[in-house]
């Protein structure tokens, strides 16, 4: 029969700061697991908190209302008879540290303190915590009176320890320390760990899943052991959506994977695994020899049996495929999903969109209806917390409400405004946008901003007897680029008069605003193709750190899955502003403007960020990747103009709207891609000129070897 455990993973939706809501949430996960018959459950990485409390792990207060929610735990006799795996900071000896708790039957076995802090990207645990003092240190914790009169003893051990059971033994790693070189996980096993948990606080990025999941996978594919692996999910109250996928292995196959985009709050996974399997396939004898070699672990003994009973027939869990979506399927669940968690807890009564008629916006609605489709999912799989978050946010007091199709409930959380303009806006995208609406449900309106257009343009005539004009009649650059704007920024203040008084529009009991969500891409942001304080600012941006080729895929997926026809013609259309009066003979398109395709704009982001190149550097890679598309000076060029406009526009990213982070080179300048505002002219910098060098060099050698 074997050695046979029962093993629990969670997904846990917390929320910073949200204490008696993370309270209840660890406890009905345990309750869940204990159900299920696990003998072991592991949390998310800092649960106790929410992870994205940022500059609050700096106050004390928090420090002190973590120990009344461990308090809490360890008091309740409810939650016995399983070992609790819990993350929360600790304070020790003055300094800040992000942990696991380990507990039995209201007892603290081990404090286990984060020994590689995330300090990259997203995150900044430098800027709160400290890192442990080293692989295999354990010392002794002071705990609180309050705690310790439920301990039965002042002190408990904090560190890096293996957890010595009757019958087998434990590792424990955090989050980031399986991405490291030399992860703990590696002389765990080589000292005689068959267990491993890692509690994470892992965000959602495209492309990103396969990624984790290799590294998960191969922590025991050569050492042998059961991997749990225990992930935050939802909107933690910023900008990043924690997406799950909490796992349990064997020997690097899965036995167990959890959701990765859900509205369930609690989800729990569980596997029944046989450590035999573990220790067969250790047997190697090379594997002897490092062992031999190994300095050993600290142990910290459990009188406690870990295992299940041998009369409990067991079976273990069989081998799993990984589950992963594609990049079109992702965007179209983690940002819905993200905005249903920032929709339910901001207490709003829904969205407003200002619909243009383009890509961008069509794929922000797009996005909405989703987030509908998931909820009206939700509904039908019974619920409650979603049941009971869409009667409040949408049920306009009718009693017992629900909503029978995404398009019901799309019509009460979605409004969408079409602001035309008579010379500039087409009839192609004003009926675009109007069919779309229609199509998902949504509540629509159209508006023609011309009278309040030409108000703000006579201010500047009636006060100077200055006549601005496009470009198209004559006008100066500057006076085409301000007209321009002026209908821009109409636009935002537009959007948010109508978000303000919609809900008393359609006499929804009580009031209450909408969020006004913005609609630029992450290319545009990069670019800076976009007016400051347009109809970029809004409350959130769902899309603003993904890319118009993503977009693309994710509306030909949405077209078919949700059986949207009209989203085809969105595909079709040639990308437009729309500020610009039109002829027969000149309508404004993006990409004439920018000067550069999409395509180009995401592989510059891409270069700039994730691969960490400057002007000069991106141009030696293009070199060699576009080599068989343009010329070296071609080349150059491209590479200059994007680095002279992204320089230039680079002010207008500290006063985006905050976006759901989906892209590793999103330009977000508030938390992901920190750079200056203010930059040297690139045009006469040292980079451009290195640049110019070694196209004079490549030229007279091709005309040399001609």
């Amino acid at each position: 029969m074997g050695r046979l455990v029962t093993l629990a993973t969670t997904n846990l939706n917390q929320w910073a700061l949200d204490w008696e809501g993370n309270l209840n949430r660890i406890k009905e996960s345990i309750s869940i697991a204990k159900s299920k018959g696990a003998r072991l459950r592991v949390g998310p990485e800092l649960e106790v908190t929410g992870y994205g409390c940022l500059d609050h792990f700096l106050e004390l207060d928090l420090y002190d209302h973590a120990l009344d929610s461990l308090l809490a735990i360890l008091v309740d006799r409810s939650l016995d008879d399983i070992i609790i795996d819990v993350g929360m900071p600790f304070m020790h000896r003055g300094n800040r540290y992000n942990c696991r708790c380990i507990i039995l039957n209201g007892n603290i076995k081990l404090i286990r303190p984060k020994l590689y802090l995330a300090n990259d990207g997203n995150y900044r645990e430098m800027r709160y915590f400290i890192p442990w003092k080293g692989p295999r240190h354990v010392e002794e914790f002071k705990l609180p009176p309050k705690l310790a009169e439920i301990q039965g003893s002042r002190f408990v051990p904090i560190g890096d320890a293996i957890l010595e059971f009757n019958d087998t033994s434990m590792g424990i790693e955090t989050c980031e320390e399986l991405f490291t070189s030399n992860a703990p996980h590696i002389q765990q096993a080589l000292a005689g760990a068959e267990i491993f948990s890692n509690a994470s606080a892992s965000h959602h990025e495209l492309r990103k899943l396969d990624k984790r999941l290799s590294l998960i996978l191969e922590a025991c594919k050569k050492a042998g052991g059961v991997y749990i692996y225990a992930n935050q999910s939802g909107c933690d109250g910023d900008r990043l959506y924690y997406d799950g996928s909490s796992l349990i292995t064997v020997n690097g196959s899965i036995v167990a994977q959890s959701s990765q985009f859900s509205l369930v709050d609690v989800e729990v996974a569980t596997a029944v695994v046989d450590l035999d399997d573990v220790a067969s396939h250790r047997f190697a004898p090379s594997r002897g020899q490092q062992v031999n070699k190994c300095a050993d672990y600290p142990r910290v003994r459990v009188e406690h049996d870990l295992l299940d009973a041998i009369d409990n027939m067991l079976v273990s869990s069989p081998l799993l495929s990984p589950r992963i979506h594609r990049p079109e399927e992702e965007i179209s669940l983690g940002p819905a999903a993200w905005l249903w968690d920032y929709l339910r807890r901001s207490k709003q009564a829904g969205f407003l969109i200002p619909l243009s008629g383009g890509i961008d916006s069509c794929s922000t609605a797009t996005l909405v209806f989703s987030m509908c489709r998931m909820v009206i999912s939700a509904l039908k799989a019974g619920n409650e917390q979603v049941k009971a978050d869409v009667q409040r946010i949408a049920s306009y007091g009718e009693d017992g409400w629900l909503p029978a199709t995404p398009q019901d409930l799309c019509n009460r959380v979605l409004h969408t405004v079409y602001l035309g303009m008579s010379e500039q806006s087409s009839q192609e995208t004003r009926s675009r946008a109007k069919r779309l609406a229609e199509a998902i449900g949504a509540y629509h309106q159209e508006v023609d901003i011309d009278d309040v257009y030409q108000a703000q343009k006579q201010l500047l005539t009636k006060a100077t007897g200055y006549e601005p004009k496009f470009a198209v009649q004559g006008g100066t650059d500057a006076s085409n680029l301000a007209l321009q704007n002026i209908q821009a920024r109409i636009r935002m203040v537009t959007s948010y008069y109508f978000a303000q008084l919609m809900c008393s529009v359609r006499s929804r009991p009580g009031g209450g605003g909408l969020l006004v969500l913005g609609s630029g891409n992450v290319d545009e942001c990069l670019r800076g193709y976009l007016t400051k304080y347009d109809c970029s600012s809004a409350d959130l941006n769902p899309i603003g750190s993904i890319s118009k080729l993503d977009l693309k895929r994710f509306i030909a997926f949405a077209e078919e899955e949700f059986a949207l026809p009209v989203l085809h013609e969105f595909l079709d259309a040639t990308p437009t502003a729309e500020l610009e009066p039109r002829s027969d003979d000149y309508v404004q398109t993006d990409e004439d403007q920018m000067g550069m395709s999409y395509a180009e704009l995401s592989v510059f982001g891409r270069l700039r960020k994730a691969q960490k190149l400057g002007p000069f550097g991106m141009f030696e890679r293009l070199l060699h990747e576009w080599r068989d598309q343009y010329s070296p000076r071609e080349i150059a060029d491209k590479v200059k103009r994007f680095h002279h406009f992204y320089a230039i526009n680079r002010h207008k990213m500290t006063t985006m709207t905050p976006a759901y982070h989906a892209e590793e080179y999103s330009p977000d300048d508030n938390r992901y891609d920190l750079r200056p505002f203010l930059y040297p002219a690139f045009y006469s910098s040292y980079s451009f000129k290195k640049i110019d060098e070694k196209v004079a060099l490549l030229e007279k050698r091709a005309k040399r070897d001609k």
